[in-house]
């Protein structure tokens, strides 16, 4: 390996066009998803050929689509979980 590399030539990352048009509309979080969750998606997304990121950005959206929550499923989720949880 060289102490130091040239980058008289390199151009940033923002300078590129098809780079840049790959993150248009996109943020970068940072998410906590159960282990069994996350690894469903890797193994969904190896059987599509996608990359798990984008299933669960399919999957994200998709759910936005559906009616939201009213008050009374809303109770039976939160009674469900915390059941679970005791």
């Amino acid at each position: 390996m060289k102490p130091e590399y040239d980058m008289t030539g390199v151009r940033r990352a923002t300078e590129i066009d098809h780079l840049n048009r790959l993150r248009a509309g996109k943020t970068r979080i940072t998410i906590m998803l159960d282990d069994d969750v996350l690894d469903a998606f890797r193994r969904s997304s190896d059987e599509k050929g996608i990359g798990y990121q984008t299933l669960i950005n399919l999957a994200l959206r998709e759910s936005l689509g559906r009616r939201p929550l009213d008050e009374d499923a809303l109770r039976r989720i939160l009674r469900e979980e915390l059941h679970h949880a005791a």
